[in-house]
């Protein structure tokens, strides 16, 4: 993936903490302007240019809440709610997963589920197209609890199969501030980078 980023650290100092890994994870809190927070994982720290970044894993599960539009063609199309529309479907939402043992939270960033999601049945996938920056990815989503109505419409639950992460600024005192889109293309190599280091170690050690 392309980045017009410098990297200006000195190379002879590793950027991030060689234990991340292996200590039991700390957590943090993200807010939102509503004062909501989303507890999170601090997966690893990241320092670059005397500034610390961390890639942040969320505590619960994140779900979104779709609104299913039958089509003409007897196909059904899955269209992602708005704030008010959330609103408005919530209560019955959480009623829904509760029959699972499943906490729905309304959580910063993203809606989330606590407890123990039920096994995966690979039929009941679904895949979403996702239009990003020129670009078609094939989203993977796992159902979760029975569709509901709310009024005419019909609603479903689901969580993505791949992992929600957040890059956050670190600074002490203050709350961490997540990154502009740009600022994430900045530091995007760094964190493949470490990623790919990470997973390389783990197959050795597993060999």
């Amino acid at each position: 993936m392309g980045s017009n980023y410098q990297n200006r650290y000195n190379s002879d100092e590793q950027p991030w903490e060689e234990d991340d890994f292996d200590r039991e994870l700390e957590q943090i809190r993200l807010y939102d302007e509503q004062g909501r927070f989303l507890n999170c994982y601090i997966e690893f720290r990241l320092t670059v240019q005397d500034e610390v970044y961390a890639l942040l894993r969320p505590v619960d599960y994140p779900v979104e809440i779709f609104a299913v539009i039958a089509e003409a063609d007897d196909e059904e199309t899955l269209v992602p709610l708005d704030e008010e529309e959330i609103d408005q479907v919530f209560d019955t939402a959480r009623a829904i997963l509760e029959e699972q043992n499943l906490t729905l939270k309304r959580t910063a960033l993203t809606l989330t589920v606590a407890g123990d999601l039920p096994d995966l049945d690979e039929e009941d996938i679904l895949s979403v197209e996702v239009d990003a920056e020129d670009d078609v990815t094939i989203e993977e989503y796992q159902p979760l609890g029975s569709s509901f109505f709310s009024g005419v419409r019909e609603y479903s639950v689901y969580t993505p199969l791949s992992p929600t992460l957040y890059v956050a600024r670190l600074v002490p005192g203050k709350e961490p501030e997540l990154l502009s889109s740009q600022d994430f293309q900045h530091l995007q190599p760094l964190l493949e980078e470490h990623l790919v280091s990470h997973f390389i170690e783990t197959e050795d050690w597993d060999d």
